[in-house]
């Protein structure tokens, strides 16, 4: 029994050794399939990030995703794009490009302030005062951005705005939205139109004599221009950027004549230039919901201005020309992507008149206190000037910067419209 186990042991030793034997006179073989693995996995993982790249890209409504690498590496933290005083924060998450990168921004706001809502004047839990509807609203407060909010809420109705307002032609219509999460894909219909005698509520689907419908939805625009006598709509559509609910939504409509425009997160979401019928006036506003499409929304920071004033007329001629177009985030002096047209605007008229000097001076409302407000619009002269000479090669020998806080009103400080005609800035011909 001794011998064969002694057999068995010898035996699995021998097996043994000459295993090891042949790993070992094996080595280049093993080097070389090892290198082939490895050159193998890193060949397979190049080609799955270049397929997640493709993936990404065409994400969404299926189109290919064409941002500049400006706007990827943007910062999400979004603030209210239009206050220039020492106001609070405004929360959200939207895309910010750089200024650089926002030629699309090619609208620029006029000199005169048409109409500001805020909600500010209304008490939490009443319905706002200068509105009217046929269904449930009230004025709250929300813990994604600071402020009154006019809630929609109903998921069917119209919210009327009650005084006639006196539309140029030419003006541009900001305001922020934030659609509800649960409900229908409309966020909220825009209605802008024009009627023959005033009413109160005007319960038509397409209100007034004539207008122009502009639907907010989560996954598209959808624009519509009517005229009473005319079975045609004029409309346009977009894929592009859709309001997100939950979220603080910045959006701005430029009318000009009968072409209407669309921004929204770093894009020119629409360009219809025929959606209007010609010979259309506005005087009013409203917002729709309808049954088992919207969703409800809360709005604030309505704000209705007159379009592209003559800047060359108003630096040259008149020596000072006001801006309502030049967009900070609140109580911060970076001038942003929204100010891109503006700042076009004065460049090119520096640029064919070198000879001309311009001061640029920032100005605040009185919220807040004193001395905070004369340091914000200081900074700010600065940076629009570092701006103009940076980004549009103006000579900084040209040009001066100053802030006057919110010692220069050009409007008591009394209601949010006049409020938001001292948040400007000025460039006075030296």
């Amino acid at each position: 029994m001794k011998k064969l186990l002694k057999f068995i042991f010898v035996l699995l030793l021998s097996c043994l050794m000459i295993n090891v034997s042949a790993q070992i006179f094996n080595v280049p073989k093993r080097i070389e399939n090892k290198t082939i693995n490895r050159v193998n996995k890193n060949i397979d993982q190049g080609i799955d990030k270049g397929l997640d790249g493709v993936e990404k890209g065409i994400k969404g409504d299926g189109k290919k995703n064409d941002k500049t690498q400006d706007q990827k590496k943007q910062d999400p933290k979004q603030t209210d794009p239009k206050k220039t005083g020492n106001e609070k924060p405004l929360a959200g998450n939207q895309d910010q490009p750089s200024l650089q990168a926002s030629s699309k921004y090619d609208f620029v706001p006029g000199d005169k302030v048409i109409l500001y809502e805020d909600f500010s004047q209304d008490a939490l839990g009443d319905f706002p005062a200068l509105w009217t509807t046929d269904v449930a609203g009230e004025v709250n407060t929300l813990n994604v951005a600071p402020g009154n909010w006019f809630n929609l809420n109903s998921t069917e109705g119209t919210y009327w705005f009650m005084k006639d307002i006196d539309f140029p032609q030419n003006f541009i219509l900001e305001m922020d939205i934030v659609p509800k999460e649960k409900g229908g894909r409309i966020a909220a219909v825009l209605t802008i139109f024009g009627e023959s005698k005033h009413s109160e509520m005007d319960k038509e689907g397409h209100p007034g004599n004539c207008g122009i419908q502009i639907n907010m939805e989560k996954e598209s625009w959808f624009t519509s221009g009517y005229k009473k006598g005319e079975a045609t709509k004029l409309e346009g559509s977009s894929r592009v950027n859709p309001v997100e609910a939950g979220k603080v939504n910045h959006v701005i409509v430029w009318v000009q004549n009968r072409r209407v425009r669309i921004y929204h997160k770093g894009a020119k979401v629409i360009d219809i230039p025929t959606n209007i019928y010609e010979g259309s006036k506005f005087s009013r506003l409203c917002f729709k919901l309808y049954r088992g499409a919207s969703c409800g929304s809360y709005i604030s920071n309505v704000k209705i201005t007159n379009a592209a004033p003559d800047m060359r007329s108003k630096l040259l001629t008149e020596g000072k020309l006001v801006s309502y177009g030049i967009y900070f985030d609140v109580n911060k002096d970076v001038v942003k992507a929204e100010s891109y047209g503006t700042l076009k605007g004065i460049a090119d008229v520096l640029t064919a008149n070198p000879e001309v000097r311009v001061k640029i001076v920032g100005h605040t409302d009185s919220d807040g206190a004193d001395a905070a407000n004369l340091d914000l619009s200081k900074r700010r002269g600065a940076s629009v000037k570092n701006e103009l000479v940076k980004t549009f090669g103006i000579d900084a020998s040209r040009l001066e910067s100053d802030g006057m806080g919110e010692s220069k009103p050009v409007a008591p400080n009394d209601t949010p419209a006049n409020k938001a005609m001292n948040r400007r800035v000025e460039f006075i011909k030296m």
